[in-house]
């Protein structure tokens, strides 16, 4: 998946939004008819902004295609996300998310391996940018582990829900935990 700057994007209509549920949770999903903007995890019966829809509406190719692969992933059957996506984020966070498209389901990699990869001195702010990523799931930043664990999800150290749900994520892909 290649991510696109979002000042290259216009909206080309209303931000959509879905809440759609899945074996982590609900997923608040924001969308227009051009790109994926957020996916946030979604509090279990906290009640979503006005006029979310749980299904897309029928005209709503963009909404169909993310919840169909968002669905197809949870049931296994797919691997790699094809969305179009516009995360907004610094060049810096950008490249760290670019690099985290890039490790193969079913697979992980350190911090200090992906800081390598996009010629990082600082793990730290791997995990930073993975802190602060707006596409969880099809910006796979679970897959980014501690060299001595699994390290942190979603800004959540030590155990809780962000945690499970990693250990989750990871275990669904095939990965040890």
């Amino acid at each position: 998946m290649t991510m696109t700057h979002r000042r290259q994007f216009e909206p080309s209509s209303a931000v959509r939004r879905l809440l759609l549920a899945s074996p982590v949770g609900p997923l608040f999903i924001e969308y227009d008819d051009q790109v994926l903007r957020r996916i946030h995890y979604w509090p279990q019966g906290s009640h979503p902004p006005a006029g979310t829809r749980m299904e897309p509406t029928r005209d709503d190719p963009m909404g169909w295609k993310i919840a169909g692969q968002l669905r197809e992933y949870f049931a296994g059957t797919r691997r790699d996300f094809d969305l179009p996506v516009a995360p907004e984020g610094t060049e810096f966070r950008l490249r760290v998310w670019q690099a985290l498209c890039e490790i193969p389901f079913g697979q992980t990699r350190t911090y200090g391996q992906v800081a390598d990869a996009i010629e990082c001195r600082a793990a730290r702010a791997i995990g930073q940018a993975n802190r602060n990523n707006p596409l969880p799931i099809v910006i796979p930043c679970h897959r980014v582990v501690a060299t001595g664990g699994i390290g942190g999800y979603a800004g959540e150290g030590g155990e809780g829900k962000s945690l499970d749900t990693k250990r989750w994520l990871l275990r669904h892909e095939g990965v040890e935990v």
